[in-house]
Parts: C-alpha cells; sequence; structure tokens
C-alpha cells in the first residue's frame, strides 16, 4: 500500500508541475488497485462496501468513527484507484460551470470558501499507512504528518481554484486545524499550487467543538463584512451545512473518516 501511496502521490506532482507550466497533460489514471469481488466490495453487516461508501458520501450514515475494518481495502483500492479521481473531477467540473454562469458585482466581494484537508490537500500519503481510515484516529501521528507540510494537492481542486481567480472570484479557506498550523498550513498550501488567497482561518482555542459551530460562525463573520459566498466546497459535511453556507455548496469524496 505505501509504495501505490508514492504513485499516487508522483501522480498528482506530475499533474500539478503540468498545470502549472500550461502543460494540456491528461493525468495518469492509477489502476492498480481494483475492488477485490465482482460486486464491487466486501460485506458489512449485510450490505456491501459500495452501499457503505454511498450512505456516507449522502450523509446517511453519521457520526462514524472509523471504516469498517472489512472495508479498509475496498477503501484503499477506491482512493488510490483512477474512480476516487473520477469522482473528484465531476464535482470540480460542476462546480466549475457554476462559477463561469455566476454575475458578479466585481467589488471584490464574491469568495468561495475552500476546506483544506482532503479537499485542496490530500492525506492519502498518510492514511495509507494508517488503514484508510480503518485504524482509530491518533492525533499525534496526524500532527506529525500535517508537520511536515507534504501534503499534496488534490489536481481537481486546485483547477477548480485557478478558474475561479481567473473568474475573479477570490479564495478563502476555513479549515478545523488549529491556529498553532497557520505556518506550516501556509507554507503547504503554497507549495501545493495555491499561491494566493483572500484568508487562510484556522480554529483559535476557544474555537473548540463542534466543526460545524465553528465553521458556521466564521461563514457568519465573513459575511457581516460584506462578503459573499458565492460557494462552499468541503469534503465533510460539517463544511457544508449549517448556517451561512453560501449561495451553492458542493461536496467532494470522502470516506476515511468523519467530522461531526
Amino acid at each position: 500500500m505505501e509504495a501505490l501511496a508514492l504513485l499516487f502521490l508522483t501522480t498528482i506532482l506530475a499533474t500539478s508541475h503540468a498545470s502549472h507550466v500550461g502543460e494540456a497533460l491528461k493525468p495518469l489514471p492509477i489502476h492498480l488497485l481494483r475492488p477485490l469481488t465482482g460486486s464491487g466490495g466486501h460485506h458489512v453487516h449485510g450490505i456491501l462496501c459500495t452501499s457503505w461508501r454511498l450512505a456516507v458520501e449522502t450523509n446517511n450514515i453519521r457520526n462514524w468513527t472509523t471504516v469498517p475494518l472489512s472495508c479498509e481495502k475496498y477503501v484503499g483500492h477506491y482512493m488510490l484507484g483512477d474512480l476516487y479521481r473520477k469522482d473528484s473531477k465531476v464535482v470540480a467540473d460542476a462546480a466549475a460551470i457554476y462559477a463561469a454562469s455566476l454575475k458578479l458585482k466585481g467589488d471584490g466581494k464574491d469568495i468561495w470558501v475552500f476546506d483544506v484537508d482532503e479537499t485542496v490537500l490530500s492525506n492519502l500519503p498518510y492514511f495509507a499507512k494508517h488503514g484508510f481510515g480503518a485504524e482509530p484516529f491518533n492525533s499525534t501521528l496526524s500532527n506529525e504528518w500535517v508537520d511536515l507540510g507534504k501534503a499534496p494537492p488534490l489536481p481537481e481542486s486546485l483547477k477548480l481554484y485557478k478558474k475561479l481567480l481567473s473568474l475573479g472570484i477570490k479564495v478563502v479557506f476555513l479549515t478545523g486545524r488549529r491556529e498553532v498550523k497557520r505556518k506550516i498550513t501556509e507554507k503547504n498550501l503554497k507549495n501545493a499550487g495555491f499561491h494566493t488567497w483572500e484568508k487562510v482561518i484556522l480554529r483559535l482555542p476557544e474555537e473548540e467543538g463542534a466543526a460545524i459551530v465553528f465553521k458556521s460562525n466564521r461563514r457568519r463573520i465573513l459575511e457581516d463584512k460584506g462578503y459573499r459566498i458565492v460557494g462552499n466546497m468541503g469534503d465533510q459535511w460539517s463544511d457544508i451545512l449549517g448556517t451561512n453556507v453560501g449561495q451553492r455548496t458542493f461536496k467532494v469524496p470522502d470516506p476515511m473518516y468523519y467530522i461531526s
């Protein structure tokens, strides 16, 4: 799995570089991992892992803590295979079409809110070593990974980011990462190709608690300052539910963890 994660990382970085230099290269799909059964997954308490993933993505299964152990390989196949990239592309393409249809005010107050982890930066190199979410969350190991600042960009999100900037939409990154991670987070974003933004908002010590409350409050503050949230994208439902969610929301796939 580690070797395949490295292949995924290499593909992402190559794609990002091609985009940076303006080359029209098609991202190389990763075909090495496939579901192990013809029906597309393992069984979890009477349901297929494909059905479990669908229920997760549609927010019908909530407040789960880990990927079912019997689905670890299935989730790994999905995340490292080409289907995850294709699913992400569908979301990013829909967002780009929507953004291009907007009639902006032109006053610099139209913004797009992005979550960070698994939305614009990928932590797959970490999760490939830790069961693709099947292992209980380890904050110490996770923080050590974040502190490396080596999370690669999600190519489809990077392409959308550049499209938004070209349209005159400013970008705000709103992440549940703690404020102490600001320096490494901003460095990682820049190294991954996200070179400019209106704001990077991280969680302050007094903002502990549910992510949906934190993000709703911060979006409200943005709107109180006159910003118009024309789009809002995240991998968690808590990124795009709550209040002040914006004119339209988009969810990118993530069956590896759940944040309320």
